[in-house]
């Protein structure tokens, strides 16, 4: 088989594993062509004779083997090649490809396996079912059925995992190969973020406590800090100081000043020095260990002040409404206000289309007046632009 046949018989099952009449929803019988100047335009060229004298042979080669018709010019050159349909088993066989019916089934299977392993699966996997009936491609699927389904294996483990765990060591557990999950990382997160509940997509791994590196806790302010047999006064020192997330659970803190803030970047956390506050950097996002650590100060702290202080952004919004739900508290917005996008107003960036479509999706919480203003005015601001 030559590269022209199996290109022209490619292109044409394509056309036809994309119609109505694949799925048997067309009452119509259709005919599945392609015109052979523009699936090889050299076919036209004068100058290329031998290459029109290749494509013509390829043609009448699938002619002979009734895989096609033709239709001809007036002057007898090859004007379009046309799939026959009642030999489509033959078609398949020949070209060495799956069926698309046959693939979708294996899918359908797939999608069935995982359904209920999780929310998230369930969301996705039923969705992918209506796609495939509907005759649409199935997001994530580039036709590597394998890796497929160890996307969704991946998506369903992850979600399962308690402790603090390296990306390479989640790997291993789940496929006994250190170097898969790598592979297959970019879409997992993808997946995550599309069907899940999380603030932002570059961090979802780190919330599900799959890590490349150690977790650390960094903290700074008005507050004693005992660990173990050690006691630290933070208000005595200049700057911060960190823990490991394998010391939270020895770690207990009494705040010595009004309130408690978390911060979302690591800029405006070191440069951060207000009177009165024990600050906790988030590093844009919140895992089991961040979070435990924060419960376990409101749990003997629960009558001081507790703000979140992070971009004016849907990003922001949606890390202070997160942060809320996975710890209880109601954390307040801290320099996050209509009046401080004014203010700075000549340091405010211009949204994305998918910055307006998540802000939309802000619209009935309590922000709405904000959101209002950032859609109306095409602003967004970071809070490193902030004094």
């Amino acid at each position: 088989m030559t590269n022209y046949e199996k290109t022209i018989l490619n292109t044409l099952i394509d056309k036809y594993e994309r119609s109505k009449s694949f799925t048997g929803q067309n009452k119509v019988n259709r005919s599945f062509s392609v015109k052979v100047e523009k699936l090889f335009p050299e076919f036209a060229d004068d100058a290329e004779y031998d290459t029109f004298v290749q494509i013509n042979e390829a043609v009448q080669d699938l002619l002979d083997k009734d895989h096609i018709s033709i239709s001809k010019k007036k002057n007898g050159v090859i004007d379009r090649v046309f799939l026959n349909i009642r030999n489509i088993d033959s078609v398949y066989e020949y070209i060495k490809r799956k069926p698309k019916a046959e693939t979708n089934k294996l899918l359908s299977d797939i999608l069935c396996k995982y359904s209920s392993e999780n929310d998230i699966l369930f969301r996705y996997c039923n969705e992918q079912l209506e796609r495939i009936g509907a005759n649409k491609s199935v997001k994530f699927f580039n036709g590597n059925l394998s890796e497929f389904e160890n996307i969704l294996k991946a998506t369903a483990e992850i979600t399962k995992v308690q402790e603090e765990t390296y990306i390479r060591d989640f790997s291993i557990k789940v496929f006994k190969d250190s170097k898969v999950f790598e592979s297959l990382k970019e879409k997992v997160a993808d997946l995550l973020f599309q069907y899940g509940d999380f603030p932002q997509k570059e961090t979802v791994f780190e919330e599900l406590n799959v890590l490349k590196n150690p977790g650390h806790v960094y903290f700074k302010g008005c507050g004693i800090v005992m660990i173990g047999s050690q006691t630290i006064d933070l208000s005595e020192l200049k700057g911060d100081i960190a823990i490991s997330s394998m010391l939270i659970d020895d770690v207990s803190v009494k705040i010595t000043g009004k309130r408690l803030i978390t911060i979302e970047n690591l800029t405006t956390f070191n440069k951060f020095n207000k009177s009165d506050t024990f600050a906790v950097y988030l590093g844009g996002y919140h895992n089991t260990h961040r979070r435990n650590f924060i419960r376990k100060i409101y749990q003997y702290n629960p009558k001081i002040e507790y703000f979140h202080y992070g971009d004016i952004d849907a990003g922001g919004f949606y890390i202070l409404l997160h942060l809320r739900k996975k710890t209880g508290i109601e954390f307040v917005p801290y320099n996050m206000s209509i009046d401080i996008l004014k203010k700075y107003s000549s340091y405010t960036k211009n949204l994305t289309d998918d910055d307006r479509k998540r802000l939309k999706n802000l619209k009935n919480t309590e922000f709405r007046q904000t959101i209002c203003y950032m859609l109306e005015n095409n602003c967004k601001l970071e809070q490193e632009a902030i004094d």
